[in-house]
């Protein structure tokens, strides 16, 4: 059960989010304030386990939008982890499901880390938030493995 100050603040950050022009977004909580956004990259390398997999990283948009800044994420075979640094004030997470593979990272408030490991094979999954209503707000991109 959701506190109703919690609620407030949910209800008031989604009407912000559909007046800005940035899709519905039920279910998300703001905690704080905006500031300048970490920097994220994606460069795809190589985990130490056993020279297969990749370590990408990502961030979600530090203007409180339903979307990473990145749509495309690209891996190789083997343990393939995710860690999405959360600039906003809404909560995110990052998660990753498709070919039988369905990983979820934690959902964190600003500032925080959200991060996903799964073992895929090649193919296409999909990468996005967990947080009720985002994905369906557009907060998802394609990770392709080779």
């Amino acid at each position: 059960m959701i506190p109703k100050p919690t609620l407030l603040v949910a209800v008031a950050a989604a009407a912000a989010l559909a007046v800005a022009g940035c899709g519905g977004g039920g279910g998300s909580t703001s905690t704080t304030a905006n500031t300048t956004p970490a920097a994220a990259t994606t460069t795809p390398a190589p985990s130490s386990s056993s020279g297969s997999g990749s370590n990408l990283s990502l961030s979600a948009d530090p203007s409180g939008s339903l979307k990473f800044d990145k749509s495309t994420l690209s891996a190789k075979a083997g343990t393939v982890t995710i860690t999405m640094d959360n600039p906003s004030a809404v909560q995110h997470g990052v998660a990753i499901k498709g070919n039988g593979v369905n990983s979820t990272g934690k959902i964190v408030s600003k500032g925080g880390k959200s991060v996903v490991t799964a073992k895929l094979k090649p193919g296409t999954y999909t990468f996005y938030c967990p947080v009720p209503g985002h994905e369906q707000a557009g907060m998802k991109g394609t990770l392709t493995v080779k």
